[in-house]
């Protein structure tokens, strides 16, 4: 049996993030401005024709799941990347960072600074209204966002820590190790199960997440397309 976060996407919009679902239990889509990602319960041929017929015509949209998907002619796809799904195994000690940090909230007034840093270093995307899942922190070093991540979607037990990353600036201080465990602790302290996804050739990250006691869980497979203009069922 599949497990839950084999398609993380469908199960979150289906579920406990269901208010940022744009579209229907059958054909469910993030607001663009939250997540551009897209989910099915099932990626065969006859569902994708149903969500190239039930969704917007003009929107990139993403994919991460557990399985090699084969797209319909009517869909074209732009970016094909391997990923990998890492789950929090066991709770380790607050890592030491070679600068003294403080760790505070992140509300709207930083959304400025938050896309600008993601737009930077690209650990997934981030829009305006990503930092509506909830629970975002950052670090500040000389005025400036250094390191920021928060929780993403929301899937049963299990809550997602995304959009890890630190300013280009600030690298090799330990803010990745230290923003990880906080919002990892955080997670716990909820009473729920910490997960992420990262590139499966993000070497640096990998290693960091192994030492804050995350292990591989599955493989993934990331996806952004999006339907073809001379399809039947496209309407500008």
């Amino acid at each position: 049996m599949a497990h839950i976060l084999d398609n993380p996407i469908y199960h979150s919009l289906i579920g406990q993030d269901k208010k940022f679902n744009l579209g229907s239990d059958d054909y469910p889509f993030f607001d663009p401005e939250v997540a551009p990602f897209i989910g099915l319960k099932y990626w065969d041929l006859e569902s994708q024709k149903g969500l190239v017929e039930n969704t917007p015509k003009d929107r990139l949209s993403y994919l991460l799941i557990n399985q090699e998907v084969k797209f319909i002619p009517d869909i074209q796809v732009e970016i094909t990347n391997a990923a990998a799904q890492f789950i929090s195994t066991r709770r380790v000690q607050e890592p030491e960072a070679k600068t003294d940090v403080k760790i505070i909230p992140l509300h709207k007034a930083h959304v400025e600074e938050m896309v600008a840093l993601t737009s930077l270093k690209r650990p997934g995307p981030f829009s305006k209204r990503t930092i509506e899942f909830g629970n975002y922190h950052g670090i500040f070093l000389n005025g400036k966002l250094a390191a920021m991540g928060g929780e993403r979607m929301h899937i049963g037990d299990y809550t997602e820590v995304s959009a890890i990353c630190t300013h280009p600036d600030f690298r090799g201080l330990g803010l990745g190790g230290k923003i990880t465990h906080f919002i990892t602790e955080l997670v716990y302290s909820q009473g729920r199960k910490p997960f992420l996804h990262s590139r499966a050739d993000n070497k640096n990250a990998i290693e960091i997440y192994k030492k804050l006691g995350y292990e591989l869980r599955i493989p993934m497979h990331f996806y952004a397309f999006r339907q073809k203009e001379n399809n039947p069922h496209y309407k500008a």
